[in-house]
């Protein structure tokens, strides 16, 4: 069975959209229990909420849940160490530009490092920048939303 970690991105789409949000909400509805929330989408959450009352809004309502179930996932040292090698190969390729690589990217590549190491699909809108990784790592994601079909 799969199990799914939701990019940042999903998030600030649904909070900015109420037809986003009725679609988190339907992949909830069918995927919940193999969701699992990323410790770089957390931090990346939070911190482009300025507010605190929204910052307490937006731990509670897409971290918290997770987080008192456990279903959490934080890269390894070994994630770390990959995610280093992997932007270096893609300095190497000419796939990124060495001296542009934000730290968004970064995250990225964090991201897909340990998601590819727990296993994990990651759902993202971001599907340029990941299919870019992909060339140097394979790992699993999918762009917005799986289907029932795609759990077996």
């Amino acid at each position: 069975m799969k199990r799914y970690v939701l990019d940042a991105n999903i998030y600030i789409d649904a909070d900015r959209s109420a037809a986003k949000a009725a679609e988190l909400e339907a992949f909830y509805n069918t995927f919940l229990s193999q969701t699992y929330v990323h410790a770089i989408v957390a931090q990346e959450l939070l911190r482009g909420v300025a507010d605190q009352r929204r910052r307490i809004e937006v731990r509670a309502d897409y971290i918290a849940p997770f987080e008192k179930r456990g279903r959490l996932v934080t890269p390894t040292f070994t994630s770390w160490v990959r995610a280093g090698e992997l932007v270096a190969m893609l300095i190497a390729r000419k796939l990124v530009d060495a001296t542009g690589v934000a730290p968004s990217f970064l995250h990225d590549v964090l991201l897909a490092a340990s998601c590819r190491e727990a296993g994990m699909t990651l759902v993202t809108r971001n599907v340029v920048d990941f299919e870019r990784i992909r060339h140097v790592e394979r790992f699993d994601f999918v762009p917005p939303w799986p289907v029932r079909s795609a759990v077996s």
